[in-house]
């Protein structure tokens, strides 16, 4: 299947994907759609930018729909039907952002708790009626320890960016709400990579084999990405930046470092140069990170200098280019920092500044 009219979905739902002017699948979408919408448990391994967001949202809007078109409505306050796990606030924000987009039609009830917010103002959030709940793994698990959320009506478990929830400690948690729920779930795990760990974490989540859905160009970069590779002397860095920025100064631009102390250089370094940036890293407090990722977004600064905390899921549109000004470690965060780019289609651009003690991790990252 290549288009999503051609897809056995809800009317609404196709309303909404008109309005938003989607038309054709890409290729995880037309692989695993059709399983999932008829409630099979799936892993699905594809390169970030490929819309694996909708793969599992049509599929949770469009069977909690017909269960409650089959006089199957919610009548419990903080039950949710279904549960989306993700690594961070930001994702989690994106995500709700997305889902309630496509809850105007299916009249669908969609709440967040991510922490970053008051407990009080979180258990208000979810002592309301809702159909799908969009958690962090440590927040999710205060509010079940106090009674605030029950699963006891759970039909579906997200796990999105998977390879990153392993990082959280995220499996005995699962495990907690899949032992609340009453009876089978659909699990639907979706991730950019599949490392040793999350096959295992498959393994004890999963208790029937899942079908697995992985694309051609799983755990490689996409097709509409272009790379320029720029060799570099230690002194030299810094000289190539200004080069680069120089060669296109409009365009929403990340540079991504390894550490806060090479970010704390590169934002000194654009300060001196004139250049307006926004900075998002981990040690920042959440509403800063925020607020600068807003300004970022709209557009305000066209420089965002980032840790690899922005390496995983945000998704935004306008963004052109990313600049590495130093090269990750691991070849799978390079996959994540190159996905900022080149998304659902869309061309891109990754600039490595590439030193002379990167060889190793340059020649793997190559083969990507």
């Amino acid at each position: 299947m290549s288009t999503f009219s051609s897809l056995p979905l809800i009317d609404s739902l196709k309303a909404t994907l008109r309005e938003q002017g989607l038309a054709q699948t890409t290729e995880v979408q037309a692989k695993a759609l059709p399983a999932l919408l008829d409630g099979r448990s799936s892993v699905v391994v594809s390169q970030t930018g490929s819309g694996k967001t909708l793969v599992y949202l049509l599929p949770v809007l469009q069977i909690l729909k017909k269960l409650e078109e089959d006089t199957v409505p919610v009548r419990n306050p903080g039950s949710p039907r279904a549960l989306v796990l993700v690594p961070s606030r930001e994702l989690g924000e994106q995500v709700a952002k997305v889902f309630k987009t496509f809850t105007h039609n299916t009249r669908l009830r969609v709440r967040s708790v991510l922490g970053g917010r008051k407990r009080a103002q979180e258990r208000e959030t979810v002592g309301r009626l809702l159909e799908v709940l969009v958690a962090t793994p440590g927040r999710l698990e205060q509010l079940l320890d106090q009674g605030s959320v029950r699963l006891d009506d759970l039909r579906l478990l997200v796990f999105d960016e998977a390879d990153q929830l392993l990082d959280r400690g995220f499996v005995p948690v699962a495990l907690k709400a899949l032992a609340s729920a009453p009876g089978e779930v659909q699990l639907i795990m979706a991730s950019a990579t599949m490392p040793q760990g999350l096959r295992k974490a498959v393994r004890e989540l999963f208790d029937r084999e899942p079908l697995w859905v992985e694309t051609k160009r799983a755990q490689r970069t996409v097709s509409t990405l272009k790379t320029r590779n720029v060799r570099i002397t230690k002194e030299g860095r810094m000289v190539a930046l200004r080069q680069e920025l120089d060669r296109d100064r409009k365009s929403l631009t990340i540079l991504f470092v390894n550490s806060r102390k090479q970010a704390d250089r590169v934002c000194e370094w654009l300060d001196t140069e004139g250049h307006g940036y926004a900075i998002y890293r981990g040690e920042l407090e959440a509403k800063e990170r925020r607020d600068n990722l807003q300004r970022f977004r709209e557009g305000k600064v066209r420089l965002l200098v980032a840790t690899d905390l922005a390496g995983r899921g945000l998704d935004i549109a306008g963004v052109l280019r990313v600049i590495n000004v130093n090269l990750p470690r691991d070849p799978e965060l390079y996959l994540h920092r190159v996905g900022r780019t080149a998304r659902a289609g869309r061309p891109g651009l990754v600039v490595n500044l590439v030193g002379e003690k990167d060889a190793e991790i340059f020649k793997t990252i190559q083969a990507l």
